[in-house]
């Protein structure tokens, strides 16, 4: 974990460019591994506890993590508690997926913030706001 957010201190230059499109690669790859790793456990519950096909369990765990909702009616009273539990984990996945990708891009904006308070010794000015 300590290398998946191992971004430069206050102190130290802001990042390359090179090394922060490799963040956001790396962060990217992540996010769609997350995400297959999520739908594949999506698939296989609908498997196990409604008995669907393979085609009709991707696309009900992919209506559930995208926040449609599912497409065929629940039979098994295990279905409904798995769905449930899956969609409630799939709505908290979109907010850690979000702050993942997003990680890298906060990260160099506010790094840019400081740097200049660094450079001047007093915050940035807003925009739209003159110096009097």
């Amino acid at each position: 974990m300590r290398r998946l957010f191992n971004f430069e201190k206050k102190h130290e230059p802001i990042a390359t460019r090179a090394v922060f499109h490799g963040r956001l690669t790396r962060n990217g790859f992540l996010s769609l591994a997350t995400v297959a790793l999520s739908l594949f456990l999506g698939c296989s519950g609908y498997m196990y506890f409604e008995g669907m096909g393979v085609l009709d369990a991707f696309a009900n765990a992919a209506m559930i993590l995208s926040g449609m909702g599912p497409i065929a009616p629940l039979k098994t009273s295990g279905g409904k508690i798995f769905v449930s539990l899956y969609a409630i984990a799939s709505g908290l996945l979109l907010f850690a997926i979000a702050g993942l990708m997003l990680a890298p891009i906060y990260h160099r904006i506010l790094h840019r913030f400081h740097m200049d308070e660094e450079e001047t010794g007093e915050a940035a000015p807003r925009p739209g706001r003159r110096k009097r």
